[in-house]
């Protein structure tokens, strides 16, 4: 199978907002969840921030012929997601881990598993990422269509599919059967969104407040007089 054609996304190799700003803000760290991780905590290790993009430690990783991670990110307010970036490994680690090659989008479903993945629940997008020697060194933003789709959101989960060492591929035909034990699991090094916060939780603080008033707003006329009046 051949790699994807290089269309419908963004060359980052400078830090450009031509696909949003980046989200990492927004981002619910503490809630983030990963299903198959190696190492428990990886997957919120690798929501770095842009500058450390490129940093291939730490970096999150499944186990050695199991091309499947699920990682969910809820966000502290509704965001609108308008890109993707995903850094991965060049597969020059001891353990031989792979790039991702699909990987499944949803959106506001902090319920999902392994089981719901494999009864092939419709995702909102599905991307077919390039392989990681078409970077040269850079980063690539991949857009998230149809944007209707990633407005408002609360949460958005990234199942990975398969990856550049999967059978699945069909690039691994010709090789010999120790050689496909030797491959690795996915390896992936950093993921950054961006787009927009629509400021929904600051919104309704502030309406609760409007609706409740300061203490100062509820006085009674005369009450500060008969207040001096008490002896």
């Amino acid at each position: 199978m051949d790699p994807p054609e290089c269309q419908g996304h963004s060359h980052d190799h400078d830090h450009t907002d031509d696909l949003g700003l980046s989200l990492r803000q927004y981002m619910d760290i503490p809630r983030v969840t990963c299903l198959n991780e190696v190492v428990a905590g990886s997957g919120r290790e690798i929501l770095k921030y842009h500058q450390d993009r490129l940093s291939s430690t730490p970096s999150l990783q499944s186990p050695p012929e199991d091309p499947e991670l699920l990682l969910t990110i809820p966000f502290t307010e509704a965001v609108t997601v308008q890109s993707i970036c995903i850094c991965t490994t060049n597969n020059t680690s001891a353990h031989r881990t792979a790039a991702p090659r699909k990987i499944r989008l949803f959106t506001n479903r902090e319920d999902l598993d392994f089981d719901m993945m494999h009864d092939d629940l419709p995702p909102q997008q599905t991307l077919e990422l390039l392989p990681p020697d078409h970077l040269e060194g850079g980063t690539i933003d991949y857009p998230c269509r149809p944007a209707g789709r990633f407005q408002n959101i609360s949460s958005l989960s990234l199942f990975v599919e398969t990856n550049y060492n999967s059978s699945a591929n069909g690039d691994d035909d010709d090789d010999d059967d120790d050689e496909k034990e030797e491959n690795g699991g996915t390896e992936i090094t950093y993921i950054g969104l961006k787009g927009k916060g629509t400021k929904a939780k600051r919104m309704i603080v502030e309406a609760v407040y409007e609706a409740q008033g300061m203490p100062e707003d509820h006085k009674v006329p005369g009450d500060e007089l008969a207040n001096h009046n008490i002896m």
